[in-house]
């Protein structure tokens, strides 16, 4: 561990104050205080990844960590349209809002969302755990190999549109599918140049980061208003807050479309995991 930032106490008191404005004030609240909840665990969660490795988004690059933000808003729109088709879940409180003021207040909202998973995941990168992890299973990056994961994934997206009732989790694994093996058609970077020597730490770092949100997306959602609501045909129990246990699951490969989508705008080299 080195020197923890000074940011870092100012992300962690920004954090903890919209975290308890977010639970205890009484009516609309959550439109307001989840942007700058988000953005002080970013600021947090950066200062922790310099201690712990020298390095960091913000350190990198203070104008490719404000893009992420920006990049973040049209891809959760995506799975806000593909929600269309599944229905899994609904914004309790939308109603009061406009049409205009539900779009820019969740844009905003949205726009947290990858910066959070890849300082998270930079930090899990750090871990011993991952770091020490041997190799694992090969996935091919041939011509063929990659060709088969983009056609999937056009099935995958075909199957969810038609029969969202039983293909529902397609949602958090269709657009990886087709997303990376563009990335490894364009030249970009993708995580076939890691699995296929089997190098599978970037992946288990961006899991780990992914859950770890996850939770704290699930927890602080539970005593908020708005918020989100679940509802997963065939799996909708044992749920840990609002979200079904099963429904974490859908955080894995969520993390790896985010990772694809931001390859597919930049030229890697940013993102260190």
């Amino acid at each position: 561990m080195k020197r923890f930032p000074q940011y870092g106490i100012y992300g962690l008191l920004i954090t903890l104050a919209f975290w308890f404005l977010s639970w205890y004030l009484d009516g609309l609240r959550t439109h307001l205080t989840f942007f700058p909840m988000w953005l002080g665990f970013c600021i947090t969660v950066d200062a922790l990844v310099f201690a712990r490795k020298g390095t960091s988004l913000i350190y990198r690059s203070k104008s490719k960590f404000i893009f992420l933000f920006i990049l973040s808003v049209p891809v959760w729109w995506i799975f806000e349209i593909l929600n269309l088709f599944t229905s899994n879940w609904y914004y309790a409180g939308s109603e009061y809002f406009s049409s205009m003021e539900f779009f820019l207040l969740s844009s905003l909202s949205f726009s947290t969302v990858m910066p959070a998973v890849f300082e998270t995941a930079e930090l899990a990168s750090s871990f011993k755990w991952i770091k020490n992890s041997g190799a694992g299973l090969r996935i091919s990056d041939s011509a063929f190999s990659v060709r088969m994961f983009f056609i999937s994934g056009l099935l995958m997206l075909f199957l969810l549109m038609l029969f969202p009732e039983y293909f529902f989790p397609f949602i958090w694994i269709s657009v990886y599918f087709i997303i990376d093996p563009l990335n490894k058609f364009l030249g970009r970077k993708n995580l076939f140049e890691y699995t296929s020597v089997r190098n599978w730490q970037p992946v288990l770092a961006l899991w780990t980061g992914v859950l770890i949100c996850g939770f704290f997306w699930e927890f602080w959602n539970f005593y908020s208003y708005p918020k989100w609501v679940y509802y997963l045909p065939y799996l909708n129990i044992w749920h840990l807050f609002e979200m079904p246990l099963f429904g974490y699951l859908g955080y894995l490969p969520f993390s790896l479309e985010l990772y694809a989508f931001y390859n597919l705008f930049n030229r890697g080299g940013y993102i260190e995991i």
